[in-house]
């Protein structure tokens, strides 16, 4: 059985969507199935993959698997992509928590609801700081965690176009200490409003665009008093305005596109 496909992205952040709304899928969308549809060489190629589904309190529930075929419970960058589809301010339910999309000049903007901050709600393997975390990995040291829907490691450093991010970012991806695993953002702070970011994703790697992991960032660096509430973080990709507002939820803005359409049969992945 053919089944029909977009593919979006956002800031090259790409993604496979399987809208299945209407349509339920011909069968179980395992791990296997979704990494297979991700292999660039072999599949469609993506960095996650989407699906869609009807929901009786929201205006769907989107599920997301990483291009190792993992499922996770959040993607910001996935997020304003379906947005886009929607074309309608919308509420979408993610294993993460609801998050609401609205469209606006230049791209969509996004509502997440309040960063988790606790130790065990990043989570950690036991109890520390969470705004100065007392580890380190060679050059990269003391970040910050937090969970914005998933779990992110944030480090402040001088440049982080100088990071190894390829050697480091599995390392400490994988750690023990992350027992969820968790994605890697090494930042350097430009100005009060400002931020560069490159970001180590867990299950993808190093990624052109990470929209969590840009609000994730700004908040530690908030956290941290070296940036104002409302920022612009310049990854890869592009920019992502991110704003922790005054009720405590964050507020994500930026654009997304799609690239083309497409479908594929069902059995031949997986």
């Amino acid at each position: 059985m053919r089944v029909d496909f977009l593919k979006m992205h956002g800031l090259g952040n790409d993604f496979i969507v399987l809208d299945a709304r209407a349509t339920p899928l011909p069968g179980e969308l395992t791990g296997v199935k979704a990494a297979a549809l991700a292999d660039r060489r072999t599949g469609i190629g993506c960095d996650q993959l989407v699906v869609l589904q009807p929901a009786d309190n929201a205006t769907c529930t989107m599920r997301i698997f990483n291009q190792d075929g993992g499922e996770v419970e959040a993607c910001g960058n996935a997020t304003r992509a379906v947005g886009l589809l929607l074309g309608t301010p919308a509420t979408i339910a993610t294993a993460g928590g609801m998050l609401e999309t609205t469209p606006v000049d230049g791209g969509i903007s996004v509502e997440l609801e309040a960063p988790r901050l606790e130790w065990d709600a990043i989570p950690l393997a036991y109890a520390m700081d969470t705004l100065d975390m007392p580890l380190g990995w060679d050059e990269l040291e003391r970040p910050v965690a937090v969970n914005v829907g998933n779990p992110h490691a944030i480090f402040f450093v001088p440049d982080c176009d100088l990071v190894p991010m390829e050697e480091l970012g599995p390392r400490i991806e994988h750690d023990p200490v992350f027992p969820e695993r968790v994605n890697v953002n090494v930042a350097t702070i430009v100005g009060q409003q400002t931020i560069r970011l490159r970001v180590w994703e867990r299950g993808v790697g190093l990624t052109r665009a990470c929209g969590t992991g840009a609000c994730a960032t700004a908040i530690g660096a908030m956290r941290r008093g070296l940036v104002d509430k409302s920022v612009t973080v310049h990854l890869p990709g592009g920019p992502l305005q991110i704003t922790w507002n005054e009720h405590g939820g964050i507020t994500m803005a930026g654009p997304a596109a799609e690239s083309f359409r497409g479908s594929f049969e069902w059995d031949d992945f997986g």
